[in-house]
């Protein structure tokens, strides 16, 4: 196991911290994409590329982007930004 490697561990765990602790969900959102991203590198670390891909593209991208899609559907970012509601 090497430096980068525990040190991706130690991200991955400040992001699944700051998933979960953040009270606005636009962050929480960021958080897990970030989590998403260095899980996919966490993947490519342990010879899985193919994982890692996958990962990468459906976790890190097409999840933050249904869950910003999701937040906007609510109105729950606009709620919280000073929208109409």
């Amino acid at each position: 196991m090497t430096s980068f490697h525990v040190f991706n561990l130690i991200l991955l765990l400040v992001t699944g911290f700051y998933a979960v602790w953040f009270r606005d969900l636009l962050y929480s959102v960021v958080s897990l994409g970030a989590f998403s991203l260095l899980m996919a590198l966490e993947f490519y670390i342990l010879q899985a590329p193919d994982v890692a891909i996958a990962e990468a593209s459906i976790g890190a991208a097409l999840d933050t982007a249904i869950f910003v899609i999701a937040l906007f559907g609510v109105g729950r970012l606009r709620k919280n930004r000073g929208g109409r509601r």
